[in-house]
């Protein structure tokens, strides 16, 4: 008997479904129409976070439709549960956004309750969106059961006058409106015309980052993370990712033996060769503690002075994820940085280096040689210095190079609201360093994205003005703009202790970060600072009193 017919000899589901002690589980089983030869088969759960939304969630049920065909030919039984999503533009700029990360964490554990409850033999996560995605690749280590992802799909490009739209041009138009530079009648019009359907935001935002990310590290399928969620190539994908499940369970291959330091490693690689999103910080060291991989900040720096950033992508560049897809997709990207990839495992049964070898690369306008980049380094920067000792990120691919070194004075703001109001009021010149705090982890809770404000300042046409958070800033974020700034203000972090004024200064060159106060005088603020206290009921009491620092995650401590 071959090694992977004694795995097939026990099946986790046999705990729920063989021997006559196990009538009464059967006998519910039997009440969903399972049959007797499917009572003998793999249980494999669907994790599903349909919804209507989520305009990257709408269209999930047809995936899962075929995810749950591909599963039934190849001879398992399909069981689909459902799971949250959060769409973070709409919870944007209010209260709402403030549940957005702490949903990570609820969903990495429904999918927990669901697999370790039911004993599932394999597990498809089907979802699309920027907590989604990280919650269930946090749950799949978690569980360690064979398993892997069908990311939803980027939305095709909006239209008009020529020029193709997303979501930030309609963020950054509401800034322009308060500036006088568009009127409220054509704002409605970009409005109408940005989002032309169902799948996740256009651009290398979270969400379609994060579907590159999990391409990457090997727990989708070649070609899953680019190709647009009406194509359909993603009900192809979908359906060899329900049979592919089943040859996982087969094999006995699970999540640890894909998720490795190696192939996390290789996902920051993509990450810097596309500039992505500063939240993949967040949510790769999370992915990387579930699985029990050593990966610190310091991971990220090293693999972004090596790894060119090679792909110009929206919102920093002119190309969306569409484009990307016809130029060859993550497979492509492989090809072009097989020099610096580690060769390791995938769900599909190749290699990633197998992967790349096989791939194409349709436009090297869109992937560029490496001997002609958007950066010589990568997209993503670690900073530290006085005013960040524990770390903090910038999408430097965003920046212009005339604003990597700066100095300013700092305008100091207690939260977002307070920050957006003086922005449309046009109190912030120039040269001003925005410090916006008591956003972190713990202190707003929930480490609410700032892309309100950021985009505000764009649409204003400010050039010249720093923003800095221990929040966070949406994948959509462009400019200079430093966030997950640790420790947080609310723990008394040296960004509690600024003061209207105060000069800072940032060299993205150097990976700096520094408030230009005396020692002396810091230690007597300290002396009399005292946190902000929020009163807060239910989820954001609970996530507010267990939640990490943004430099390990975001994670919720060990009890």
């Amino acid at each position: 008997m071959c090694a992977a017919d004694k795995r097939m000899e026990y099946m986790r589901s046999d705990e729920a479904k063989s021997g006559y002690y196990r009538a009464p589980n059967r006998s519910l089983l039997r009440s969903l129409g399972v049959t007797d030869k499917e009572m003998n088969r793999p249980f494999i759960g669907i994790a599903n976070a349909w919804n209507d939304i989520v305009p990257g969630h709408t269209h999930l049920r047809t995936l899962s439709q075929k995810v749950r065909e591909g599963i039934a030919a190849a001879g398992g039984v399909p069981f689909e549960f459902g799971v949250i999503g959060i769409c973070d533009g709409i919870a944007m700029g209010h209260e709402g956004m403030r549940y957005s990360l702490p949903s990570r964490e609820n969903i990495a554990d429904s999918v927990e309750l669901m697999v370790q409850a039911h004993r599932f033999d394999g597990l498809v996560c089907v979802g699309t969106c920027d907590k989604i995605v990280p919650g269930m690749l946090m749950a799949q280590a978690r569980c360690n059961i064979p398993a892997l992802m069908v990311t939803g799909g980027p939305m095709l490009s909006g239209h008009l006058g020529g020029k193709d739209l997303s979501l930030i041009d309609v963020f950054e138009g509401v800034g322009k409106v308060a500036a006088g530079r568009m009127s409220e009648e054509e704002l409605n019009t970009l409005e109408c015309s940005a989002m032309p359907g169902c799948g996740s935001c256009q651009g290398l935002y979270t969400a379609n980052t994060m579907a590159c990310m999990t391409e990457a590290m090997g727990m989708s399928l070649p070609g899953c993370a680019a190709i647009p969620a009406v194509d359909a190539g993603k009900l192809r994908i979908a359906r060899e990712s329900g049979e592919r499940v089943m040859d996982l369970v087969t094999a006995g291959i699970t999540p640890l033996d894909i998720i490795t330091r190696d192939s996390m490693e290789n996902a920051i690689r993509v990450d810097m060769a596309l500039g992505g999103s500063t939240n993949t910080v967040l949510h790769l060291m999370a992915i990387a503690a579930e699985a029990g991989v050593p990966l610190e900040l310091d991971s990220f720096t090293r693999i972004g002075e090596h790894v060119p950033h090679i792909c110009y992508m929206q919102p920093s560049g002119p190309h969306s994820m569409q484009t990307l897809y016809r130029a060859g997709g993550i497979p492509a990207v492989f090809k072009r940085l097989e020099p610096f990839l580690s060769d390791t495992k995938t769900v599909s049964g190749y290699s990633i280096l197998e992967i790349a070898k096989k791939a194409k690369i349709a436009d090297e306008n869109v992937i560029r040689p490496l001997n002609d980049p958007v950066n010589a380094a990568g997209g993503l920067k670690i900073l530290k210095g006085s005013l960040a000792p524990g770390g903090s990120v910038v999408k430097c691919a965003a920046v212009q190079k005339e604003m990597w070194i700066h100095k300013g004075p700092a305008r100091v703001f207690n939260g977002e609201k307070e920050a957006m109001d003086a922005i449309l009021k046009r109190s912030i010149k120039e040269g001003d360093v925005v410090i916006i705090r008591y956003e972190g982890p713990s202190g707003a809770p929930g480490m609410p994205e700032m892309l309100s404000p950021t985009s505000a300042l764009m649409g204003f046409g400010y050039t010249r003005v720093v923003l800095l958070t221990d929040g966070r800033f949406s994948g959509g974020t462009r400019g200079p703009c430093i966030g997950h700034i640790a420790p947080e203000a609310a723990v008394g972090g040296p960004i509690a202790l600024v003061e209207e004024g105060d000069p800072i200064s940032i060299d993205l060159f150097e990976k700096r970060v520094d408030l230009l106060v005396d020692e002396k005088v810091l230690r007597g603020r300290k002396s009399a600072w005292k946190p902000m206290k929020r009163d807060l009921v239910g989820v954001l009491a609970r996530y507010a009193d267990s939640v990490g620092q943004a430099d390990r995650g975001a994670v919720l401590k060990k009890p």
